[in-house]
């Protein structure tokens, strides 16, 4: 057949307008299920179906269109319809094209819009759920009248945030955040909007003696309204089943999947052992805390919990976090003492993969030592990556995703991580000077002194914030304002070493390579410790 031919009759039986027509009432289409049907709460499959039936219906449209078309009289052949009367409705189909390309344009630009704003602190979206459908535990208040029973309420508030960070489709704050609001005032309006959820748990524990009562309250953060509560009086040892059933209310409330009996598989050997699981929650007490102290009194209580209960994986998994916690942050002796933890940590992580390989709190032990001491980034990125899709708002695991990725110099996609923790725990200070490090890396000095500062807002005495604005000012050839910064930075090691990175910014060389000198001298046991695990590595 001859092309002129052919491409004329296409254009004679209206194929090219069908074509047009199609393509811009599908993508019609395909906006409203891409933009409308999450606020409706359909399925996804849906979206994805209204896709496919859009694409396959394509084919089919040209194929009717060469065969047919539309008269006044009816559905008739080609052949047979009056080619002048359907130019006449040329300009009809313009006009229809026109409000369809309008309609879809502005879906189009709407959704892109309110994908922008959506989380406007964060610059963009994180955590792709509903926005209804994201909650926060705050602490459960310990009503026992004893306060050495506070350890208690902690670890279930912890547990309970754990155990939902594990549903689909629903966000779940971090720890960090949630527990910034411990024993202070304020309105549930405004923890919800701070936190960036719709949806908040409160409570209550009570224990005495091998009984508990738990009070849960599911409240909606803009009103105060309550949407469900309940009293579970247990046995302490039937603990694990009350979170399961907390979870399973909160999945039914917010109308997203719970897979299975997955929010149970945490107990890993401890379901009968109250005094194991127990000494579990005593050591997340003080290992919070964050001091030389602390540390290693969770070390201690975590030995008693694997000595009551020899196959208890969770606590192995935690013991080896905090015997690489020691070594990372409180070791005195880069030789001896360093070794010791780092081989304590190894022996508990060996011993966690051996019992329960595919617990959440396993691998994300085995993604730290990973990290350091062995410097082995991939590796902990591809366990991060492992613990997301068990736990995907496992904030923890999404800010040391972030970090490996920052170690090996791809920023992109360190920074979606990074923002993808701010989102889970934006109360947490060491998540702002993550995502502002990384923007620094990349170039954006503006955004980075943002974000910065505003770490530094939640938190004014926190760590490093002046060291990353030093590393600015030093950028930006601001000599004067660097040391300025350097000077407002907390006393200790980030103290010295912003001042002596702003000296060395200063034209007088002789006296900052001299403070240089001072500052290697003090601080040569950390270089030692990082340099003993880098050589594990070679």
């Amino acid at each position: 057949m001859n092309p002129k031919i052919f491409f004329g009759e296409l254009k004679r039986r209206n194929v090219y307008k069908v074509a047009v027509g199609y393509a811009v009432v599908g993508w019609l289409l395909i906006q409203v299920a891409t933009q409308v049907f999450p606020f409706l709460e359909i399925p996804n499959w849906m979206i994805r179906l209204v896709i496919l039936l859009t694409a396959f219906g394509f084919p089919v449209a040209l194929i009717i269109a060469w065969a047919f078309e539309l008269t006044p009289e009816g559905i008739k052949r080609t052949e047979d319809a009056d080619a002048a009367r359907q130019h006449s409705r040329g300009v009809v189909w313009i006009v229809v094209i026109l409000i369809a390309a309008a309609l879809s344009l502005g879906l189009f630009f709407l959704g892109r819009y309110t994908a922008r704003t959506a989380t406007p602190q964060l610059s963009g979206p994180a955590v792709a759920v509903n926005p209804q459908k994201s909650i926060a535990v705050l602490p459960l208040v310990n009503t026992s009248g004893d306060p050495s029973n506070e350890y208690f309420s902690d670890g279930l508030s912890e547990e309970l945030i754990a155990v939902l960070a594990k549903i689909p489709e629903l966000k779940v704050i971090g720890r960090s955040s949630s527990f910034f609001f411990k024993g202070k005032p304020g309105d549930s309006g405004a923890i919800g909007q701070k936190l960036g959820v719709a949806n908040l748990i409160e409570g209550s524990v009570r224990k005495q003696g091998d009984r508990v009562r738990i009070v849960a309250e599911l409240i909606s953060a803009a009103d105060g309204r309550s949407l469900w509560s309940e009293t579970y009086d247990r046995d302490l040892k039937d603990v694990f089943a009350v979170q399961s059933e907390i979870a399973r209310a909160v999945a039914d409330q917010m109308k997203v999947k719970l897979l299975g009996q997955a929010v149970r598989v945490d107990a890993a050997g401890s379901i009968q052992n109250a005094a194991a699981h127990n000494a579990v929650l005593q050591s997340d007490f003080y290992f919070q805390q964050q001091t030389a102290e602390s540390v290693r009194q969770a070390i201690t209580f975590l030995q008693e919990a694997i000595r009551l209960d020899p196959n208890y994986a969770l606590a192995y998994a935690k013991l080896a976090q905090a015997w690489r916690q020691d070594a990372v942050s409180f070791a005195t002796d880069p030789t001896d003492d360093t070794a010791k933890a780092y081989g304590e940590a190894r022996r508990a992580a060996d011993m966690a993969v051996s019992l329960a390989p595919d617990l959440v709190e396993v691998r994300m032990a085995v993604g730290l030592l990973a990290m350091n001491p062995d410097l082995d980034f991939r590796a902990a990125e591809k366990e991060f990556r492992r613990v997301l899709q068990s736990a995907p708002s496992d904030a923890a695991a999404k800010s040391a995703l972030c970090l490996s990725l920052m170690a090996q110099g791809r920023l992109s996609e360190a920074e979606e991580a990074c923002r993808g923790a701010l989102s889970l725990d934006p109360l947490l200070t060491a998540s702002w000077y993550n995502i502002g490090r990384v923007v620094t890396g990349m170039g954006r000095y503006k955004e980075a002194e943002e974000l910065f500062r505003k770490g530094l807002e939640i938190q004014p005495h926190a760590a490093r914030f002046h060291s990353y604005l030093v590393v600015l000012d030093i950028l930006e050839n601001r000599a004067t304002q660097a040391m300025a910064n350097a000077k407002l930075e907390s006393e200790g090691f980030w103290r010295d070493y912003a001042v002596n990175l702003a000296q060395q910014a200063q034209s007088d060389r002789s006296t900052s390579d001299a403070a240089f000198k001072d500052f290697i001298a003090k601080y040569s046991n950390i270089a030692l410790c990082y340099s003993k695990g880098a050589r594990r590595n070679v």
